[in-house]
């Protein structure tokens, strides 16, 4: 077995996961926090939008990302333009597959933490004066902390494993957008079964260590 060989999708999935699992938490705090403040007509469906990815098969949200971000669309037309480069078929992509699968675990397990938190404890905080920033940094953002660590975790776990949607947006290069999930299934395809046995192994020991310390932290 080439060592860089196995190394390059391993060193590529951990970066992908790392920078969508930060994305995916600071967008999910911010939201799930703005949703749980606010009642307005049309919220459950706005919040059953944001769980779809959770549900959909990993090739239709592929497929819209791909409808979405495409050379054919204007979003996609303006990404080249800003960038000089198509997002399509990039790590970027892959970057993006991830955020979008991993949102919905992200914002429902925020949703129940601020759910959780003793609205009286922030409301002490107003009448000392303080801003609903202030509030949300010096007291809600401390008293969600386990869920803030779950939910980056999870989100973690869940970009590490994307497979269906990456495939679709970003494709399947060898260092460049091959990730472990996308390196096993070429190597199971093509016989390479100590490769693909040692990408799966260093899955599971990876994607075990995270949920570990996921139950430490709810204990």
């Amino acid at each position: 077995m080439n060592g860089a060989q196995f190394w390059s999708p391993v060193q590529l999935s951990l970066q992908v996961a790392l920078l969508s699992s930060v994305v995916v938490t600071i967008l999910g705090v911010w939201l799930a926090w703005w949703m749980s403040r606010r009642m307005f007509r049309g919220k459950i469906i706005i919040e059953t939008a944001f769980m779809l990815p959770l549900v959909l098969p990993p090739t239709v949200v592929g497929f819209l990302l791909l409808v979405l971000l495409g050379r054919k669309s204007g979003l996609g037309r303006l990404i080249e333009w800003i960038f000089s480069t198509p997002i399509i078929f990039s790590w970027w992509a892959a970057v993006v597959a991830s955020i979008v699968v991993a949102f919905p675990l992200v914002y429902q397990t925020m949703k129940v933490g601020f759910a959780s938190i003793d609205k009286n404890l922030e409301d002490a905080g107003r009448s000392m004066g303080a801003s609903e920033w202030q509030v949300f940094w010096h007291v809600t953002l401390p008293l969600a902390a386990h869920s803030l660590m779950t939910a980056f975790i999870l989100g973690f776990a869940r970009a590490l494993g994307e497979f269906g949607a990456t495939l679709m947006i970003a494709g399947n290069i060898p260092g460049k957008t091959q990730t472990i999930p996308t390196a096993i299934y070429v190597a199971v395809d093509s016989g390479n079964m100590p490769l693909a046995w040692a990408w799966t192994g260093s899955m599971i020991l990876i994607s075990f260590i995270m949920l570990l310390l996921t139950g430490r932290k709810r204990s």
